[in-house]
């Protein structure tokens, strides 16, 4: 059965000097911290403009063009900052850098609300994803690497879980803010609730104190790049299919005759499906092995997103969001993990690669799924053309030898 790449034993002599290993309480803490880090960097940063575009299409008279393409402007930016940590891996490890990233997840959220400029908005969202990359990286690669130096690297894909709950805060929260004053007080108001998280997180994972000594030789394998390569192929194929559903589902929803209210509602949903998926997915790949369970999540999200273009009812279109978010993160969490173990030695900046490709195809979907929607009047070939790509994907991910090859 293959092993994740935090599950690699330390070292005797680690085993002995390890100050974190007759303590619960910094690792948990440090996790716990990444989870609100990640709540702030991708659960507000990148996914809070899902609920809150129906209200900007309402009260502003947006298109879906106009959308997709700020949208995608978002993931040029996540792609900028995933390129940036493959190529400059010593950027990650300076203050500045993550202070930074988290200031300006922040600042670029908040912004958003207080101004109607396309221009503007489209630079904020540009900036928005490069803060959102830095920090995905920074947190991923940081949190694993507490954890598994002191002995808790079980609990890795609990990090992730953060993701999903910072999706169903959003879902949550944002039609409460719009009745106090619409689109406008949505993004001023998940700006504001970015900060309380980070100062929590930060507060958590006390890193100023250096409560947690991080070793810089925790995994000790050899490995390069070129084993990844077909799994890249695979999640950058899911990085263009799976966008167009966590762009424009809760608009689908919204303009869907009789589920207008129910829309903001299917984001709390995909939260909810998406918080705890890291773990479930994490148990059944020790059960079953991580191709047939990456091979599982890949064809199970495509099935959901054709199940998505014929949603008429709440009970079809809630379905349709629990499949994807109880899939996407999944899909991340082993695809990172299978990655980085590969790469062994370079496993940060195969990380980083990974993210790359991702972000490469969540560039792609959105404005051409904003384009197709606009000029067919509606959604449906978008989201054939999504589950299709992510079907393919699973196909790759199946075919790829190296799973048997490192797992003999």
């Amino acid at each position: 059965m293959s092993k994740l790449y935090y599950d690699y034993p330390m070292n005797t002599e680690q085993k002995k000097s390890d100050p974190t290993e007759t303590s619960h309480q910094p690792a948990l803490r440090v996790l716990i911290g990444g989870m609100f880090g990640m709540m702030v960097a991708m659960g507000i940063g990148r996914f809070t403009f899902t609920p809150i575009l129906p209200l900007m299409q309402r009260d502003l008279g947006i298109s879906n063009s106009l959308a997709g393409w700020l949208a995608s402007l978002n993931y040029v930016g996540y792609l900028a900052g995933a390129l940036l940590c493959a190529v400059r891996p010593r950027l990650l490890q300076r203050k500045c850098v993550n202070v930074s990233a988290l200031v300006g997840s922040i600042a670029t959220t908040l912004l958003m609300g207080l101004t109607v400029s396309p221009f503007w908005w489209g630079i904020l969202r540009l900036f928005g994803g490069v803060a959102s990359a830095l920090l995905f990286v920074i947190i991923a690669i940081e949190v694993s690497e507490v954890l598994v130096s002191s002995r808790h690297g079980h609990w890795n894909s609990a990090l992730f879980s953060g993701v999903g709950l910072g999706i169903a805060l959003s879902g949550a929260l944002v039609p409460i803010m719009d009745r106090l004053g619409g689109w406008s007080v949505a993004w001023l108001g998940m700006g504001a609730v970015a900060v309380v998280l980070a100062a929590a997180g930060v507060g958590l994972a006390g890193k100023q104190h250096g409560e947690v000594q991080v070793p810089h030789d925790t995994v000790r394998s050899t490995g390069s790049l070129k084993g990844i390569r077909r799994l890249a192929i695979a999640y950058f194929l899911e990085g263009v299919g799976y966008i167009v559903s966590a762009t424009f589902l809760v608009t689908m929803i919204a303009h869907t005759p009789g589920l207008s209210g129910f829309a903001p509602w299917s984001w709390v949903a995909v939260g909810l499906a998406a918080a705890p998926s890291t773990i479930f997915w994490q148990l059944v790949a020790r059960r079953i092995g991580v191709r047939v369970t990456l091979t599982l999540t890949y064809l199970l999200q495509a099935l959901g997103i054709f199940l998505s273009i014929g949603a008429a009812t709440a009970f079809t279109a809630g379905l349709a969001a629990v499949i994807f978010g109880g899939t996407f993160m999944g899909i991340t969490a082993l695809a990172m993990a299978e990655g980085t173990q590969r790469a062994g030695k370079e496993g940060r900046r195969a990380a980083a690669v990974m993210t790359a490709c991702f972000g490469a195809g969540q560039v792609v979907g959105p404005p051409l799924a904003g384009l197709l929607a606009d000029y067919l009047g509606g959604f449906s070939v978008a989201l054939m053309m999504a589950g299709a790509l992510v079907a393919i994907g699973g196909i790759l991910v199946a075919t790829d030898n190296i799973f048997n090859f490192r797992h003999k």
